[in-house]
């Protein structure tokens, strides 16, 4: 060979060297980002484990949203995020309540509601009296103005609404026969 071509040679590999480095930068810089930017939205469980015990949310003289959820519920899980960003502005003002229907400790809550499909919203007043409710996805602005309403003790704008939902029969955690959530399966 001769010094041509090896400067040639070793012209390529600084420039391919050159833009292994910058390729290897910029992959670097994007991952920081993507770490820095992911969604800092807990879990269902860990937002349960944070709301306001029912119980609490009964007797403290403040307008209660309680939900019904489950770990498994693809819908809940959806509206996690805007429901973590409700509490966040309305936290204060009103209870925040979460009520695993896989746990058999909310059976009563279950039949006494009707709970037959997932998520299923609650509204009750500073009385601790149910107002109204909803079932499936809510748009975030369709919960922020029930929100609202709940707040100002004015009558819910949407009181009654149906959207997509996981039905309970789904779960694969049902104990009995008896359970609201068999739906009648033996």
């Amino acid at each position: 060979m001769n010094s041509s071509t090896n400067s040639d040679l070793s012209a390529v590999n600084r420039v391919r060297n050159f833009l292994v480095a910058i390729a290897a930068i910029a992959l670097s810089i994007a991952l920081y980002i993507g770490f820095q930017t992911n969604s800092t939205t807990p879990t269902l469980s860990k937002m349960a484990e944070e709301s306001t015990p029912l119980t609490v949310a009964f007797t403290n003289g403040q307008p209660s949203l309680i939900e019904f959820y489950a770990d498994w519920c693809t819908t809940c899980q959806a509206m996690a995020p805007d429901i973590y960003s409700l509490k966040q502005i309305y936290g204060p003002k009103i209870n925040f309540v979460m009520l695993n229907v896989d746990n058999d400790k909310w059976l009563p809550e279950l039949a006494k509601y009707k709970v037959d499909g997932i998520p299923h919203w609650l509204f009750f007043n500073s009385q601790a009296e149910l107002i109204g409710q909803n079932i499936g996805e809510v748009p975030r602005q369709v919960m922020a103005s029930n929100l609202d309403a709940l707040i100002a003790g004015q009558p819910l704008p949407n009181a009654q609404t149906k959207g997509q939902f996981s039905d309970l029969t789904q779960s694969n955690t049902v104990s009995s026969p008896t359970d609201p959530r068999a739906h009648g399966r033996s």
